[in-house]
This record gives structure tokens, sequence and C-alpha cells, in this order.
């Protein structure tokens, strides 16, 4: 899988406050900031470039020492996406660059997903934003409101994101079902490649009715007119750390990988 000229560019956003887990780019796994797990499966994609975006400079001072290129950004962005534009106009990147968004708290997060998503958007020159997502296979995961779920055109472009179990399935959905048979259900994966121009864009665009509803911020993007591919992930993408057990469930995970390789 190849990704054509110019390539594409991957920021890590790391910001430093998190109400769950303060400083949680700095948290140390396996001996190492986790902000530099994520940095260093960046650098393994087919990335022509690697930013970390951050607006501390402690984060800032961490990863200097490993040879990051780090762009400062101001602290009072209100999403990842805005922390991404301000990063693609420091840079002074054309509108058909593409940007490929690694969350700064996804250690595992396969390089080759990073990769995928990049190639999701380069072949639909048409779409601004692109993205992945999963099967879901039980009928937990399809009614937790904290797992979003996706519904896609047979041109693979999202129609909807919700938090609520979409689509529904008027026949069986009466009452819960017990199992799900067919494949209509997605998880969305929250790493998104973007084009530059939309970036720009997104600034100047209001916060929608849906968005503010549904508490997705890729709702405003849908609404006001902006394509979003959604491919199939080639990989399973291991869960993020949100929460103190997940911290120590990669920190077991690293440590494990680390001590194999001793």
């Amino acid at each position: 899988m190849a990704i054509a000229e110019p390539g594409f560019i991957a920021v890590v956003p790391a910001r430093y406050g998190s109400s769950r887990l303060p400083g949680k780019p700095l948290l140390d796994i396996a001996g190492e900031p986790m902000v530099a797990h994520v940095w260093r499966r960046a650098c393994q994609s087919q990335a022509r470039q690697v930013v970390v975006a951050t607006d501390d400079e402690r984060i800032r001072d961490v990863m200097l020492p490993y040879g990051a290129e780090v762009v400062m950004t101001r602290s009072d962005h209100l999403s990842g996406t805005d922390r991404l534009a301000e990063v693609a106009e420091q840079l002074a990147l054309g509108d058909e660059q593409l940007v490929v968004n690694v969350q700064g708290d996804e250690p595992l997060i396969p390089p080759v997903l990073i990769d995928q998503v990049a190639l999701r958007l380069a072949d639909d020159p048409e779409a601004a934003i692109a993205t992945l997502a999963e099967p879901i296979s039980d009928v937990e995961t399809l009614f937790n409101a904290n797992v979003v779920k996706v519904v896609r055109s047979l041109q693979g472009r999202a129609l909807y994101f919700s938090r609520a179990p979409i689509p529904w399935d008027r026949e069986h959905f009466k009452a819960q079902p017990a199992l799900l048979e067919t494949d209509a259900w997605l998880r969305h994966i929250g790493i998104y490649a973007y084009r530059a121009g939309f970036l720009s864009a997104y600034r100047t665009l209001a916060p929608s009715s849906l968005e503010q509803l549904e508490q997705l911020e890729q709702l405003r993007a849908l609404q006001h007119g902006y394509a979003i591919q959604v491919a199939l992930a080639s990989t399973v993408n291991p869960p993020g750390v949100d929460t103190a057990e997940d911290l120590e469930r990669v920190r077991a995970i690293l440590t494990k990988a680390g001590k194999g390789a001793e």
C-alpha cells in the first residue's frame, strides 16, 4: 500500500490538560512518555513528516531529545481539529496536502492504519475527510452510548455517526436482540485524514445542531455538506488510554513486549 507524492503528514496532538488523567501525554509507559510511543508508531508509517503539536513546553522539552519535530499551538482550541488547523497554517500547507490526526493517547496504534486512512482519502479526491470503522459483533457494544456508530453508503461515504444503535432493526430491536447476525453495524475508529484546505475551512464553520446533540465533532462536517470516506480497518486497533485502568493495561502490554525484545 503506497501513498502517492506528496505523501501525507502525520500530526500527533498532545494536550497536557486532561480531566481524567492530568498530564496524560507524559505519563510513563514502559520507561517512556505516552506521547513518545505514539510518535514512534507514526514514524513507522509512510508519513513523509511527523509532527507533535502541543500547547505545553513540558511536552516539547520531552520530545525534542527524541528528534521529534514539535509545533507549539495555542492552548484555547476547542477541538483537536482546530489544533490541526493551526498546525496546517503554521506549516503553510497547500489545500490538497493530506494530514492524518494520530491521537496522542493511542500508544498501540498500528502504523498500517495510519497509512490506510491516508490512502482512503487520496483515493477519493472529492472527499474532505477519511476515517476508519470496524464491525460490531456484540449487542452490548451496539447499545453502549460511549461507542460511536457509523452508517455508510455503497460508495463508502459516511451517512451518519451516532451514539445510538444505528441502523435500527425495526423487526428485531423491539426487544434487545441476543446477538448480531450481519455486518450492518460498524464502530467508528477515531483516526482521521484531512485535506489541509478543509482544515482551513473548518475554522469558519458554525457548530451544527447535530454535533451539539450527539457531541460528535465529525457531524459538523457532515451537516455542512462535506464528504467523509469510511474504510473498514485492515487490522484491529487496540483501545487507547482514557482511564487509569486503560493506562495499566497498556503498561502491561508494552512492558511485556519490551521484555520480549531483550
